[in-house]
């Protein structure tokens, strides 16, 4: 199975529609020009890969396979765990999803490709997008050439921290600079 270029899947992006919203569920369409892509790519879109791609990107909150199978079973009640674990894998393989590996916690997947790092609510286990803005080099030794960095953080959302300090506002963003000049940008998902 080929990977997909990140460069490609910029446009695929773009390709994507999500055609119609019936309450709280979206049903995913991929335009067939995306879908001959990943045929050429060796990736048959099956239904069920559509409806993975469909949970992931219908709630942002960087779920489990588990989780992904028990929102899964409402429309495809026949569906197993296996093909979940199967449809994570062919969709992490092609790179339209990534996986999120947070210690030794389930292995969570993210269908944000855009840059970005995640922080780990230790209050809630929520998991959370975050902006990181590098502003200064890596201290690496020479010859040493970074492909990837994996940036987690943990600490407390604002949910939890605002149950010891009251008072604490419910911005969904929020910038905090850490020694040696790393600035992080937190997105709060949805309630």
């Amino acid at each position: 199975m080929r990977v997909l270029h990140r460069t490609c899947l910029w446009k695929f992006r773009i390709i994507l529609d999500i055609v119609l919203e019936y309450g709280i569920f979206f049903v995913v369409k991929l335009s067939p020009e995306l879908t001959q892509r990943l045929v050429a790519n060796g990736i048959r879109l099956t239904k069920q890969r559509e409806e993975v791609f469909g949970i992931l990107l219908q709630k942002r909150d960087h779920p489990t396979a588990t989780e992904v199978f028990l929102r899964a079973k409402k429309h495809m009640p026949s569906i197993s765990l296996a093909t979940i674990y199967n449809c994570l894998e062919a969709l992490v393989d092609c790179g339209l999803v990534k996986q999120v590996n947070l210690d030794r916690a389930p292995t969570r997947f993210c269908a944000n490709l855009e840059e970005h790092s995640h922080f780990y609510c230790e209050g809630c286990g929520s998991v959370s997008d975050v902006v990181l803005s590098l502003n200064r080099a890596w201290d690496l030794p020479p010859g040493f050439v970074v492909v990837q960095a994996d940036v987690s953080l943990r600490g407390m959302c604002p949910k939890c921290s605002a149950k010891g300090s009251p008072g604490t506002g419910d911005s969904k963003r929020e910038s905090q600079v850490f020694e040696d000049g790393l600035t992080a940008e937190v997105t709060n998902p949805e309630s």
